[in-house]
């Protein structure tokens, strides 16, 4: 399957959202980045393109987040790499890039090296390409450590082996609510990543029951979770600050908790192309506790204090998280 951009591909009269996205963290946690390079086509019209630069630290009052938005003429697709948003530019190996705002200024610089095969969540390929679901993920790099350059205003922060991942997701609509878990760096063992979604989408009046997928490396092994095979037996207790949730898988079971103070969001909005919005909190530094269960072997504690990511999204706007300022679309 093509990891590659595909607002390329898209037709004039199409609407459609796409992004590329890095999430790390410093080793042992507490400080974390999540850069975001997207996409945003409303039906019969040019696209546009964003930076949305966030640096997480448990240790400060919240996190420091901005975002710029650029015309069709500074969106392109590099040689060799993914997407570039005005001064931004992700790619297999690199990411660079720098934002200046009121809010924040800063720029980073990046190499890393995959640490495991590309992670496909749905699971056929021709999924990908078909009508639904309405949001496609992947990662094209699920585990990674990244080494670098950080500056944000003024201050250099070291990115000397943050252990990270980089997503990519597209559509035409978001669903109605998701979350998105996921870890990276976990200390006792250092080659596991759990990286997780769940949604609830609308079928016309209704809205469906969450609906899961993911995937747990694991002592070497692949073991997909979700799945509409799964609905039933997951669970997901969403709201914000805390996330519970169960995940089946074939040959496992999932169970975790993944939370942090409410200081540590940042809150934005989201838009469809066709113009619906969405709230949307997300904490990269979050405290992720995970319990697997496998056939025969004894339970797994698995935990990461201060690396984890949480994010909710959901149409509710009294969850008490304050919005950044910048519209969506």
């Amino acid at each position: 399957m093509d990891e590659g951009a595909r607002f390329p591909r898209v037709a004039a009269k199409a609407g459609h959202y796409e992004s590329f996205y890095v999430k790390a963290c410093r080793p042992g946690g507490g400080q974390g980045i999540w850069i975001r390079h997207t996409v945003h086509k409303r039906p019969g019209a040019e696209p546009n393109a964003s930076i949305w630069f966030v640096f997480f630290d448990r240790e400060a009052d919240g996190p420091r987040a901005t975002k710029v938005t650029v015309p069709a003429a500074e969106l392109a697709v590099p040689e060799g790499g993914w997407i570039r948003v005005g001064g931004a530019e992700i790619g297999p190996g690199r990411a660079e890039g720098a934002v200046a705002t009121d809010a924040v200024m800063a720029s980073w610089s990046f190499a890393f090296s995959p640490e495991a095969e590309p992670c496909k969540y749905l699971p056929a390929d021709w999924l990908y390409e078909a009508p639904l679901p309405k949001t496609k993920f992947v990662a094209p790099v699920p585990l990674a450590h990244f080494d670098g350059r950080l500056e944000i205003d003024g201050e250099r922060v070291d990115v000397s082996g943050w252990p990270g991942m980089i997503g990519h997701n597209w559509g035409t609509e978001h669903a109605e609510r998701w979350v998105w878990l996921e870890g990276t760096g976990f200390a006792d063992s250092p080659h596991t990543y759990f990286d997780a979604g769940a949604a609830r989408v609308k079928l016309g009046s209704r809205v469906s029951p969450w609906i899961p997928s993911g995937m747990l490396m694991l002592d070497g092994e692949a073991h997909r979770l979700g799945g509409l095979g799964s609905i039933r037996s997951a669970s997901i207790e969403a709201e914000p600050g805390v996330c519970t949730f169960v995940l089946p898988g074939k040959g496992v079971h999932v169970r975790g908790r993944v939370s942090a103070p409410r200081k540590d969001f940042v809150g934005w909005v989201y838009a469809d192309p066709k113009g619906p919005e969405h709230n949307t909190i997300n904490c990269s530094v979050a405290d992720l506790e995970l319990t697997v269960e496998r056939p025969g072997l004894p339970p797994r504690q698995l935990t990461l204090s201060g690396g984890g990511a949480y994010e909710f999204g959901m149409r509710e706007t009294d969850h008490g998280i304050p919005i950044q300022p910048y519209p969506d679309g």
